[in-house]
């Protein structure tokens, strides 16, 4: 039976003449072990087996970069320190701690939490761990999944500005434009007031809003999220019960110079434009709605989750058989109500109006304002009527 020694000073391993076990000390420095060469042929493939198994149950040794858990059991004022189990004893520095203050609060021993690995071994023999790191790179990753899935995520409000709302998700920061507010939460302010916006907009500060992400940028750290996109799906839904043409009960919710905005159906909300609100020409809804008033409209269209509605359409229209009133030449009397760049709008009945242009006003070498003036009534001729596109061409008589 042949023998090998092994010396662990040299790392060699050489035959030995004596073919018995020997078990010795060549010297003290240099321990020896004699392996059977007939027993490791025999038994090679078992032992090399065991040795792949043995490998495989030993715990990889934490990296640079790593994501790891690990349990806190002590909580000082220089160190958060973490048992790793296998992997040894982690570390956060108390510096890092005081600059996340807002995270360390939360943290109670025999809590579990996240760590990044930042030194496998420092100086002191600890797994250097960082707080920040880890949460920063599971943020994103969480992120990134909620936007991969498309599903909703919850951020709160820290601050509001004129262009919308600044946002704050796991200590990431991000942005909501006032575009993708939902209709419910959308400024509604009389000619666009910018301050009465942010006035609007910071009643959100502190709030919890339920969001999708539209735009994720991890190199840019860009972070735009959006209140609307999270509702579409329910809206999609609901908006299924409804098509163009049906007529619906709602309440005026707002009031702006560009129409009314009208909620039905609890969660559904539409927009009337000043045009559509009467038959008769307003410079403001606010001369046929108030606010938290209950009115019928009809859906007139729906495009990509915008609702138009109008009150008018369920209204007589006034230009129906007006050729039986008026015709071509006659002589009308009628109230000037506005003056536009192109000439004057002329009330004939209520609904029906009439335009006098500036032309007519050039032949005689004067100013429009200098013959008519607004609230009073002059007798006009009919030029042109077109009852199909409810337009009328005056002139003077």
């Amino acid at each position: 039976m042949t023998a090998l020694i092994y010396n662990f000073k040299t790392r060699m391993a050489l035959p030995s003449n004596n073919h018995n076990y020997i078990i010795a000390y060549s010297t003290p420095l240099a321990k020896l072990i004699i392996l059977s060469y007939t027993a490791f042929m025999t038994n090679g493939n078992k032992l090399m087996k065991k040795l792949i198994a043995d490998e495989s149950k030993t715990p990889r040794l934490p990296q640079t970069g790593d994501l790891i858990e690990g349990r806190i059991i002590k909580i000082g004022k220089t160190a958060l320190i973490l048992e790793l189990g296998a992997m040894g004893t982690g570390i956060v520095y108390g510096a890092e701690l005081r600059e996340n203050s807002s995270l360390s609060k939360s943290l109670e021993v025999g809590q579990k939490i996240s760590a990044l690995v930042i030194n496998p071994e420092n100086e002191d023999g600890y797994v250097e761990l960082s707080l920040k790191e880890a949460n920063y790179k599971k943020t994103w990753a969480e992120l990134e999944e909620s936007k991969q899935n498309d599903q909703t995520i919850a951020v709160r409000v820290t601050e509001a500005n004129r262009g919308g709302l600044v946002i704050e998700f796991s200590g990431l920061i991000g942005f909501l434009p006032v575009s993708q507010l939902s209709p419910q939460n959308y400024p509604r302010v009389r000619g666009g007031d910018k301050s009465k916006i942010l006035s609007h907009l910071n009643q959100f500060v502190n709030k919890e809003i339920q969001v999708k992400i539209i735009s994720l940028d991890k190199k840019t750290d860009k972070l735009v999220v959006s209140e609307k996109a999270a509702q579409e799906k329910e809206m999609k839904k609901n908006l299924k019960n409804y098509k163009k043409g049906d007529i619906v009960e709602g309440i005026v919710t707002a009031l702006t110079n560009f129409g009314a905005f009208i909620k039905f159906d609890d969660n559904l909300e539409g927009l009337a434009h000043i045009s559509e609100l009467d038959w008769q020409i307003i410079d403001h809804p606010k001369q046929v709605l108030q606010e938290n008033e209950k009115v019928k409209v009809q859906i007139i269209d729906i495009q990509k989750e915008q609702i138009s509605l109008s009150l008018k359409a369920l209204k007589k229209d006034p230009w129906q058989n007006i050729e039986d009133q008026l015709q071509i030449g006659q002589t009308v009397k009628g109230k000037v109500t506005k003056f536009s760049p192109i000439g004057a709008l002329i009330q004939i009945n209520k609904g029906i109006h009439g335009l006098i242009h500036l032309s007519e006003f050039s032949k005689q070498n004067q100013q429009i304002e200098d013959i008519l003036k607004i609230d009073q009534s002059y007798d006009f001729k009919i030029i042109s009527l077109v009852p199909k596109a409810h337009k009328m061409s005056l002139g003077l008589k």
